[in-house]
Formats: structure tokens, C-alpha cells, sequence
């Protein structure tokens, strides 16, 4: 995969409650993983952008937006590459693979919102590999009324 793809999950429900899964995600190349929180509603960490390095990406808790950039230029990336919005809910379980090459931010549309990031380099491997940007280089972040 070299875009950014949704592994679609499933949630089912009965008398006894519910189980989510993804059954179409593996670990096979995950090497690590942490979970991000923000201390408020709409606070957005963005952008963080990596070469070599890949994430899969999924919201245990509340909900997301998630957005993703193909980098052209690393030392100055333009403000023309189109970045790509996702918005991922615990409450139907899915996953975001974001490619190398790509930098990616993420905006808590709910309260108490937690993320979890899964990485496909170690941290030592990671290192060196690591670009930060603007959180509104790309402003994804407007939600239009319909």
C-alpha cells in the first residue's frame, strides 16, 4: 500500500454487548506503539512526517480527524500537496494505514478522545527519520456545516 488506506473493522452486538475487531489488520511489520490523548475537545497535533516509517492508526476512545499529506519536498513542503481527511470513531472500529513518505495530524472532535498509533520502525530505527510542520501548513482542520 502506498496511499493511504482505510482496513475497515466490524462491531457486533447482542444480549451479552459488543466486540469491535479489524480482522483484516496484522502486526506483522508493527514494531511499536503508543497512545496519544489531548487534554481538550479540538486540540490539534499536526504535522509529523516520516520518510522510511509507516503508521496504522486507530481511536479506541471518542472520535477523530485524521488527516495525511504525501510530502514533496522534506526541507519545504508545498502547500498545494492535497491532503487527505479521515474522521475514525471507537465506535466502529477501523484503522488508518498512513505510508512512508506521508506526514500526518490528527484533531479530537470529542472529549476524552485517545488514539492509538502503531509504527512500523523501532524508536532507535526512527531516529533521524522525524519531520515537523505547521499544525495549519495543510488547515484541514474546518468542519463545513450541511
Amino acid at each position: 500500500m502506498n496511499k493511504p488506506t482505510i482496513i475497515q473493522g466490524e462491531l457486533v452486538i447482542d444480549d451479552r454487548g459488543g466486540v469491535g475487531f479489524v480482522n483484516d489488520f496484522n502486526f506483522t511489520d508493527v514494531k511499536r506503539f503508543y497512545v496519544v490523548s489531548n487534554h481538550k475537545q479540538g486540540f490539534i497535533r499536526a504535522w509529523h512526517g516520516h520518510k522510511r516509517e509507516g503508521k496504522y492508526v486507530t481511536v479506541i476512545n471518542g472520535v477523530a480527524l485524521i488527516g495525511a499529506v504525501k510530502i514533496d519536498d522534506w526541507s519545504n513542503p508545498s502547500k498545494d500537496c492535497p491532503p487527505e481527511k479521515y474522521v475514525l470513531s471507537s465506535i466502529k472500529p477501523s484503522i488508518l494505514y498512513i505510508p512512508p513518505g506521508y506526514a500526518n495530524g490528527f484533531m479530537s472532535l470529542t472529549k476524552n478522545t485517545k488514539v492509538i498509533f502503531y509504527s512500523t520502525l523501532t524508536l532507535e530505527e526512527s531516529k533521524g527519520d522525524d519531520y515537523r510542520f505547521n499544525a495549519r501548513h495543510w488547515n484541514i482542520w474546518e468542519s463545513e456545516e450541511r
